[in-house]
């Protein structure tokens, strides 16, 4: 069976290849071109959005010696205290044996502290400490100081439209 030439085969809308640089090499799009940009997958450019946040969160939270699963893990827990290591995994996005590591070394630097579960003996709780909530005070003004730079461009209806996609595309997709 013969092939089909090429050129045949080829869609109408097929992109061509990044341009080679002046040593031969492709250059690798910046964020905001081409397909990092808005021409991207919306799944890829979350993605490369969380990177960049993540970056400057680590960035930002470095010399008070907190990692941004850390400030998590902070966060949720003064959100919900008494959750047990496996709550805090699912609601961190972080695997329960990440958890149980930033568990260990919290609790180690006096930042939360466990009590066991009154009914289920085996289960153990986390609440933050009064250092704790100090530690999660000062990485909050930083982080917040980053939200206000995400939203910086936007109005409040825009933001509250924003805030409710993404945790609409959470909620529903939670559910398959």
């Amino acid at each position: 069976m013969s092939r089909k030439p090429v050129t045949i085969t080829r869609s109408k809308n097929a992109r061509k290849a990044p341009a080679p640089a002046d040593d031969g090499a492709v250059r690798v799009p910046a964020p905001g071109e081409g397909k990092r940009g808005e021409q991207g997958y919306l799944g890829y450019l979350l993605r490369q959005a969380h990177a960049a946040v993540r970056l400057k969160m680590e960035r930002a939270l470095a010399d008070l010696g907190v990692t941004s699963p850390q400030f998590a893990v902070l966060t949720m827990l003064n959100a919900y205290p008494g959750l047990s290591g496996a709550d805090v995994a699912r609601l961190t996005f972080l695997t329960p044996q990440t958890v149980g590591v930033i568990i260990r070394n919290l609790e180690r630097d006096g930042a939360i502290a466990m009590t066991p579960h009154p009914v289920h003996g085996r289960i153990q709780q986390w609440t933050l400490t009064p250092r704790g909530a100090t530690l999660l005070k000062a990485c909050r003004q930083r982080v917040l100081d980053l939200e206000k730079r995400l939203a910086r461009d936007l109005d409040t209806k825009a933001e509250t439209a924003i805030r409710r996609w993404l945790a609409g595309i959470a909620a529903e997709l939670q559910e398959d």
